[in-house]
């Protein structure tokens, strides 16, 4: 999202830096490390580890995005986006603090932005990020021997961060195709290649560090995260492996200074190649969504509910949506999307995301210690809104047990309510203590939580809560699952007896 750059946010994603601004940055030259790369004596690399091959073949196929954007538009973005917050969240949750920086004036009515892309049809079809022409009311192409060219929009799909875009030549134009991202390993080296701060195309070397990188900003995180100098303009360039292929698309940084630290990240392209297929055809994506909370399947909630394997624990199914028609409950498991296995609550929303709305598919689900299979009709996303999404449950969705549990139990009373400000189709029992010595305090449990419901079954007291918790135990299972109302969010969480 370019506005986060115009703003000179110092963390998030790369690209679309103000040009009028990119001067008053502090500008350090990152040398390229790419003379340290070893011999490759079966690959593209020459025995000097050069790669400069790979540059010249490459490099006419990368080209400088540049956008113009209503002086009304960076005003209102302002305040952070969305994206941003998400990926300041995703940073401070890992202890690592972003500064935040004041506003720049911008009397003038139309600010420039910077970004850049790579050809991949001779036609003119241009790869980019979402971010790099988000809210552009002009799009320019400026072509690796400075030829300059109007841009047609083509597609954008948010939700993945991938922009398609179209020039028209007059001649076919060099191309750069796509690689396997699949095979990356770590290690791996690649090179980024982009125009950071305006400066000009710019190539840097580096290492793939880590795989699979979720910065809890969608459906389709999976990102390639690398070490080689990706900066403020880098957006929508390609990452491009030693055989010269695309790998990734440059997307985001993490930078406490407003520079390279050497912690960037990318889409896989494995998952931009089909996204960027679908925007060619349709210009748009609708994706597909359940209306469902989804969290982990923990041991302790397998043990629970009498589960081998994993899943996607629903936590809440929202009212009158494909996932409520279809009958899914609240404390099912779903295990599978028209046969393909759900291991994760990752693994649901992507296969949720990937489907059109109307497809019609079968739900693995297991309930009350047996599978079922529910069939849906999958619903569309067209508020960005409804997508199932993986919540990861924290001390705010946490629950307890029972006395032996190492809680106390209280009764929900008229006053009680009024103090938990829980409206009156909440039933159950308040935790009004817990020993910090006990596994409901190992939990997460707090006082002035609520146990709504034990096992799938509903309570409407602490007496209900006791008895379903010793049926539980007697059963022979090593966990409860108790699922919780604290600040107006539900959340299951597993306590194991064994702890207690």
């Amino acid at each position: 999202m370019s506005h986060i750059l115009r703003k000179h946010r110092a963390a998030a994603l790369v690209g679309a830096a103000i040009l009028a601004g990119a001067a008053c940055l502090p500008l350090t030259i990152n040398a390229s490390n790419a003379s340290a790369a070893p011999a490759d004596a079966g690959g593209v690399l020459a025995a000097s580890g050069s790669f400069a091959s790979i540059v010249d073949a490459d490099k006419p196929a990368v080209v400088t995005i540049t956008t113009t954007v209503k002086a009304t538009d960076v005003s209102a973005d302002e305040q952070d986006s969305p994206m941003d917050e998400q990926f300041r969240q995703f940073f401070e949750d890992q202890g690592i603090p972003l500064p935040r920086q004041a506003p720049k004036n911008r009397p003038s009515q139309q600010a420039m932005a910077l970004g850049s892309g790579f050809i991949i049809s001779p036609d003119g079809v241009i790869v980019t990020n979402n971010h790099v022409i988000d809210n552009a009311v002009d799009i320019k192409v400026t072509l690796d021997d400075g030829t300059e060219l109007p841009a047609k929009l083509i597609g954008t799909d948010p939700k993945s961060d991938v922009a398609v875009v179209k020039i028209e030549a007059g001649k076919p134009l060099q191309t750069i195709a796509w690689g396997d991202s699949d095979k990356l390993k770590l290690g791996d080296q690649i090179l980024a290649i982009g125009n950071p701060f305006g400066i000009g195309t710019t190539v840097t070397a580096g290492i793939v560090s880590a795989r699979g990188r979720d910065l809890h900003s969608g459906p389709y995180d999976d990102f390639i995260q690398i070490d080689a100098p990706i900066n403020h303009g880098n957006s929508g360039g390609p990452l491009v492996d030693r055989s010269g292929n695309v790998v990734g698309i440059n997307t985001a940084i993490y930078s406490p200074n407003g520079g390279s630290v050497g912690v960037g990240f990318a889409i896989p392209s494995d998952e931009a190649k089909a996204i960027v297929a679908k925007l060619q055809k349709d210009g748009s994506i609708d994706h597909g969504y359940l209306g469902v909370q989804i969290q982990p399947v923990t041991k302790d909630v397998a043990d629970a509910v009498g589960l081998d394997k994993s899943g996607a624990l629903v936590a809440a199914v929202t009212a009158d949506t494909p996932a409520a028609h279809a009958g899914v409950k609240p404390g099912d498991i779903v295990t599978s999307v028209g046969g393909q296995t759900v291991k994760t609550p990752k693994d649901l929303s992507r296969l949720v995301a990937d489907l059109s709305p109307g497809a019609k598919k079968s739900l693995g689900i297991w309930r009350d210690g047996k599978a079922i299979d529910l069939n849906v009709t999958v619903g569309g996303n067209e508020d960005g809104q409804k997508q199932a999404a993986a919540e990861s449950p924290d001390s705010k969705g946490e629950s307890s047990g029972q006395p032996s549990l190492g809680i106390g139990l209280a009764e929900l009373t008229p006053d009680m309510r009024q103090q938990l400000n829980l409206p009156r189709a909440v039933s159950g029992a308040v935790v009004a203590s817990v020993d910090p010595d006990k596994s409901a305090a190992a939990a997460g449990i707090q006082a002035g939580d609520v146990i709504v419901s034990v096992n799938d079954r509903p309570v409407h007291n602490s007496r209900d809560v006791k008895t379903a918790i010793a049926e539980a135990g007697k059963s022979g299972r090593k966990s409860v699952l108790l699922l919780v109302e604290r600040d107006g969010s539900k959340t299951f969480v597993a306590v194991p007896f064994a702890a207690a």
